[in-house]
This record gives structure tokens, sequence and C-alpha cells, in this order.
């Protein structure tokens, strides 16, 4: 080959070289991708499968003896104070022959008793480390209202007094910092959408006081809702965890954190619950940099869809969440959402359960444009709505009415109702007068054995919209066949499906 044609052949490969490099950057451009995320700055993700030398999710009993010294100097013990007042006991009311001398400072004082004493509470609990400048992940019922939080670290035994960076109560998580001379060791957060029911998993924490304490476990089950809060979502693990326990962490055997430990059943043995880490992550950008998180919010009302009312809307299945109202000039409304709509997808995301959608819609970015997919009347029904920020729920009277006036009995539902005058609404805080509201409920009828409840307005009846009483007595005679009976109801602020089956 001639010197010439080497030249031309070298060059050739540095041209395509460096237009290979600009494609690459243009592409990686393009999709908005990054080497290093901003998230992966603040913590550490674990790669996406096991790295060499580490055991898999599957394998047989690990060795904790490893996986505890080497996560122990991560994980360290909260204390808290928090001052709370002493309620004042009031005296018995009386009066005696000094009341006049003293006058109106006599009475207060009888009535009031003594001012309440200021008296400091010691908490302990758990926490671990997610960045190396002092980021620490607990519970935030850990250090909700405390005056002093104190991390002691296992290693050295230092004390540091941390500050709250932020916090999540619906989450029952909190984001502290201390600041310490050296850079800490953090850990690596995992997948905790990966695990599996049987995996091994790994609790260090606080019990009782008992800073260091490591137990050992299997994931029991996944996706359980035990009441805590309006996003529940806990891994259930037989690793015990004890009061102390709460806010440190749950590890898989590679080492990585999946949950944070949060609760305990009272009284249960083997059975506590972790927050998943995913949950954790979605909102930890939003803890260190505004210190609260803001949610996605589309205003609707949602409910279970029992096989009862799966069956009224003409569906074989329970799957998806079915819609029981929605909010007037909400991004649910606006985007063309009703009542009796059932959710089955949103974000591409699928609806199985009624708490995947709150899940899901809060994890959204507030201002994003989704496909949502419901099915109405039978037929799948994509719709485009744009996610608002997430609203506070307003607590809504539920005082029942004691007028009688042109109340009508029914035996067959056990219920009797009467007209949604405009004193009882503005009573209740109700807008508008469109309705029936139930003055009564038999406690042994129909309506009572799904929950109905004097002060409940009926909105609908078989689908069909009752305004008044003509249109309640209306609808009630043209289901006087029918074995079951669809109702619509509101209770303060919110909306629900019953089916009500009614007394031969």
């Amino acid at each position: 080959m001639s010197q010439k044609n080497n030249r031309f052949g070298i060059k050739t490969v540095l041209i395509v070289a460096v237009v290979s490099i600009i494609a690459g950057i243009a592409i990686t451009m393009r999709l908005d991708m990054t080497s290093l995320t901003t998230a992966q700055v603040f913590w550490k993700d674990a790669p996406s499968s096991a790295p060499e030398g580490h055991p898999a999710a599957g394998a047989a009993v690990p060795n904790f003896v490893d996986l505890a010294s080497r996560l122990s100097p991560s994980v360290v013990n909260i204390s808290t104070t928090q001052v709370i007042k002493e309620r004042p006991v009031p005296f018995p009311e009386f009066k005696g022959p000094w009341d006049d001398f003293f006058g109106d400072d006599l009475d207060k004082f009888m009535q009031e008793g003594p001012k309440g004493r200021e008296l400091k509470r010691q908490s302990l609990g758990s926490g671990f480390i997610i960045n190396k400048e002092g980021y620490i992940l607990t519970n935030y019922h850990v250090i909700e209202n405390a005056t002093e939080i104190i991390v002691t670290f296992s290693e050295d035994k230092k004390d540091y007094k941390a500050r709250v960076i932020g916090q999540d109560q619906k989450l029952d998580i909190a984001l502290i910092k201390v600041k310490a001379d050296k850079d800490l060791p953090a850990v690596s957060l995992g997948n905790s959408d990966s695990l599996q029911i049987g995996e091994w998993v790994l609790a260090i924490g606080n019990p009782f006081g008992l800073g260091g304490t490591v137990t050992a476990g299997i994931v029991s089950q996944k996706g359980r809702i035990i009441g805590a809060g309006p996003y529940d979502n806990f891994i259930q693990t037989d690793a015990s965890i004890n009061p102390g326990n709460s806010g440190g962490p749950l590890f898989n055997v590679r080492g990585e954190v999946v949950g944070i430990n949060t609760a305990i059943i009272a009284g249960g043995q083997g059975i506590g619950f972790a927050t998943p880490v995913n949950m954790a992550k979605e909102v930890l950008l939003q803890l260190k940099e505004r210190g609260k998180v803001t949610r996605g919010w589309i205003g609707v009302s949602i409910q279970e869809l029992t096989p009862e009312l799966a069956a009224s809307f003409g569906l074989k299945d329970t799957r998806g969440a079915l819609v029981s109202s929605v909010t007037p000039g909400d991004p649910a409304d606006k985007a063309g959402l009703k009542a009796g709509d059932i959710i089955v997808s949103f974000d591409g995301k699928p609806i199985n359960e009624l708490s995947d959608l709150p899940r899901t819609v809060a994890a959204t970015r507030p201002g994003k444009n989704v496909e949502l997919k419901v099915l109405r009347d039978g037929k799948e029904k994509t719709l485009l709505i744009t996610v608002s920020m997430r609203k506070e729920e307003e607590a809504a009277a539920e005082e029942a009415p004691t007028e009688e006036k042109e109340a009508t009995p029914d035996k067959r539902f056990g219920l009797s109702v009467q007209p949604l005058t405009p004193e009882i609404a503005k009573r209740l805080g109700i807008a508008g007068t469109e309705g029936v509201i139930i003055s009564s409920v038999r406690q042994d009828g129909p309506a009572a054995a799904v929950g109905l409840r004097r002060g409940d307005v009926v909105k609908e009846i078989d689908r069909k919209p009752i305004k008044n009483i003509k249109d309640y007595n209306r609808a009630l005679t043209a289901a006087e066949k029918n074995d079951s009976v669809l109702f619509l109801v509101m209770r303060g602020s919110n909306t629900l499906y019953v089916v009500i089956k009614p007394k031969g």
C-alpha cells in the first residue's frame, strides 16, 4: 500500500470518528440524556444489575456478617426533644364569699385552673446517610415538632446537632442534615419495584435505644395498605422491627436500601412495614430544594370498583378506579372526565386497583400533559389531561338535618328523604339544592347495610339525575322490579356510588 493511500485511510478514520462523536452528542441532547443526573449527584443509585461478587436476590442465606459490618456505619441513631404543654385541669365551678372581692380574675382561675407547665419529651428513632455531605433520610414522625435533633454515629459514637431540610407528612419521610468535619459513608438506594416476595432483607436501627441492632428476614408481601396515609404501599417484612427502628433502612442482600422502616402492628410478631425507597426517590429533590412536596392533582373523587358495582356498569371484572365525582373547573373536569367513568390507565401506567391512581397522579409533575384511559358505557375512551398542583382537602360539615317535612319513607330501602332546601344546603356547606337529602336510615335496612346515613344527599338513581322529590319517587317506581339499584350520593364534598339490594 502506498504512503498516499495510507494517509487517505487515516484521514478517513479520523473524519468518521469525529462525525460519530458529534452525532452521539446530538442524539444524547435530543433524547435529553445526561451522563449523571441531578438526582444521582445527590444520592447514589445502585447499579441495574448485581455487581460482580455480590449475591443475587434469589441467593441462599447471604453473608450477614459482611453486610452488617459494611452497612452499619451509614445508619445513625436519632434522638429528639419535644416541648409539650401540660393541659390544665379546670376546677369545678363554685361560689364563695370572696367571689365579689376577686371578681372576674377568680372566675377565670376557677374555670381554667393553673396554667399548664412546659414538659420535655424524648423520643428515639433511626436514619441513614444518603449523601456524604451529611444528608440523612428518616421518618417524619421521628422528628415531628422536635425542638432539638441529635444524631449519633455508630462508628465513633459522636453526637451532632441536625436541622430539618424538608419533610413530607403524607409519605412520612423527612430529610435532615448534620455538619460533619469529614465525608460521611453514604448508602446506595436500590430499586424497590424489583423486590420479590420471599427475598432476603436486612434491617439496621435503634430499637428501644439499642443502637446498631441488626435483624434479618424476608419480604413477606408488597403493596400493603394499612391506613397510614393516602399513599399506602408498604413492603411487609418479618425482619424484626420495633419502636426506635422507625426511619431506619431496609437493605437487600446487595446492601442497597429498598425501604424505610416505618410502622409495626401493636402486639404483632414478624409483621413490620417499610416505605418503598422508590417512593422516597420521587420527592427527595423537592425536599432538598424546597423543603416540601408538591404533588400532582386532577380533581376527582374515586372509590373501589366492587363486583356489585362492576355488574351495575356492565363490566366483567373490577379492574380500575371508579370516578364518583369530578370537581368543576379542575383538570379532570376540563379533560371531560365524568362521574361513572372507570380509570384504567394514567400516563401509560395501568390502574388495576383503587390505590394505584392516587400514587400515580401524586408522582406526576404538575403541568404535565398525560393520557388518561377510561371505560365509559363499556367502551374505552382516551382523554388528554393536564395535571395540576395538589390541593389540600377541605373538611366538610356532615351535620344532619332536623326538619322532617315532606319526608318520603321507603321500606324497601330502609330510608326516608326530604327536599334539599337552601337553609339545609347552607348549613351543610353544600353548593346548590339539587338532590334529596336522607333524613333517616333504618339500622336493619338495606341502605344502612351499604353505609348510607342521615345527611347524605342522593344525586342519582340508576344513572338518572335526581333534582327533587319528584325525580326521586319516579326513579324508585322505575326500579321497583330490580334486584339491585345504583345510588350516587354526596357526603360532605365527596360523592360515592353504592348498590342497594331492596327488600322484597
